[in-house]
């Protein structure tokens, strides 16, 4: 593997001092859409899992490749790696959706590969999530959309304070739930 993913920003938890949320590049994220994950593994600082090229996976990192191109400067704001330096290992994907909009909202998203749920490591990263958007002064609510029958996420979420504020549908999710929580 060759450093052109960024270590040098990682997104610490206090929940669990061990989970980073580690950016990645351009080039890596593109490979992950592509759903090349040897290339990606060449690319990226850690190593990533089957898990990352997945499809519900390869559609975020599709989506954030076009992003990415259309607007390189959110790239610190995207899905970055849930990541266990103990364990050394790649376990999620957890980021925001973009940068802050004009009203101050961001919405985080995350997902932990199935065989390492339930360790506290969607938790670590959402509360990273939550602690970064806390010292963005340009950040004033953050948003979570979850589908209905997703009760594990619910849940977590309940316990920071989020609020349900409305549904939406989304076309490649369905029926979403929006829950927001305000900062400040």
């Amino acid at each position: 593997m060759i450093s052109t993913s960024s270590l040098d920003d990682p997104w610490p938890s206090t929940v669990a001092p061990n989970v980073h949320l580690v950016q990645l590049s351009q080039v890596t994220i593109d490979a992950l859409a592509e759903e090349d994950l040897d290339l990606a593994n060449e690319q990226a600082a850690v190593e990533l899992s089957p898990f990352f090229v997945q499809a519900a996976s390869a559609n975020t990192w599709r989506y954030r490749s076009r992003q990415l191109a259309a607007s390189p400067g959110d790239a610190s704001w995207i899905t970055r790696v849930i990541y266990d330096p103990t364990r050394r290992l790649a376990v999620g994907q957890s980021g925001y959706h973009g940068p802050p909009d004009d009203t101050g909202m961001v919405e985080v998203g995350y997902a932990v590969d199935a065989a390492y749920r339930r360790q506290g490591y969607a938790r670590a990263a959402l509360t990273a999530l939550l602690e970064r958007a806390r010292i963005e002064p340009a950040v004033t609510v953050v948003r979570a959309t979850i589908s209905p029958d997703n009760l594990p996420s619910r849940a977590l979420i309940a316990q920071f304070g989020f609020v349900e504020v409305g549904e939406q549908w989304d076309d490649e999710d369905g029926l979403e739930t929006i829950f927001e929580l305000p900062l400040g």
